[in-house]
């Protein structure tokens, strides 16, 4: 097993007040004037995920790389190791963070997109987790989330590709994205170097036969199995 807690980027933060001042530190290295990769053209999409063994304190890390035109898995990785920070809300990535970065490094392909379950600036301080690893890594990041965190929404229409903001009163913090004909939609936040219009059209492009992008299901079914694993062999 590898304890990714051996792992951890310099000084990382144990308390909360340590983990908010770095959090408002990042959050002001966010990218947002870039367009970011052109839907359609070739690109490596990796998408990120983690489970957790609360009992055993264990998080679980998969990165997972497609052909963003074929689908197919070109590389993937895991880590495992002790959960890095206690449970508080809106700080979240810094439970998942060192474990992420430890599966990305063995990853053995250039992302060229990352996609993340969780969110980019839909967060109450605008540095989500696609936010926070994006900075950190340099690389394009987008948020995709199951449910729309605290933020308010008008449904979108019902077909595929119909899309709705995503509300902090009135500032748009991402986009509701039907990504199935008549199934509940996503959440997809901007998280660095990547525009909202653009990271909705990879989003669309990677989620062609299910609700959830092919990235996030194929990293959510492999961070579950090495947790599974390392709890076996535990």
């Amino acid at each position: 097993m590898n304890h990714t807690s051996d792992e951890l980027p310099p000084d990382w933060p144990t308390t909360e007040r340590q983990a908010l001042a770095v959090q408002l530190d990042l959050r002001t290295r966010v990218v947002l004037d870039e367009p970011g990769p052109p839907p359609g053209a070739p690109l490596t999409a990796v998408g990120v995920d983690v489970a957790y063994d609360d009992e055993r304190d264990l998080v679980a890390a998969a990165a997972v790389a497609l052909d963003a035109r074929t689908l197919d898995v070109v590389a993937e990785a895991t880590a495992v190791g002790r959960v890095a920070f206690p449970y508080v809300p809106g700080l979240l990535a810094f439970r998942e963070i060192p474990a992420v970065l430890t599966a990305l490094r063995r990853l053995g392909a250039e992302p060229g997109l990352v996609v993340c379950d969780g969110y980019g600036l839909a967060h109450p301080r605008r540095f989500g987790l696609a936010a926070h690893l994006g900075v950190l890594t340099g690389l394009p990041t987008i948020g995709v989330a199951k449910n729309p965190f605290t933020f308010h929404y008008a449904p979108p229409g019902p077909d595929r590709g119909d899309a709705s903001p995503l509300l902090d009163g009135d500032e748009e913090v991402g986009r509701a994205l039907r990504t199935r004909t008549g199934v509940k939609p996503v959440f997809v936040s901007v998280g660095h170097r990547v525009s909202l219009d653009r990271a909705c059209d990879h989003v669309l492009a990677l989620a062609r036969d299910f609700r959830l992008p092919e990235t996030t299901r194929r990293a959510d079914a492999l961070c579950r199995r090495a947790l599974a694993d390392a709890v076996t062999d535990g």
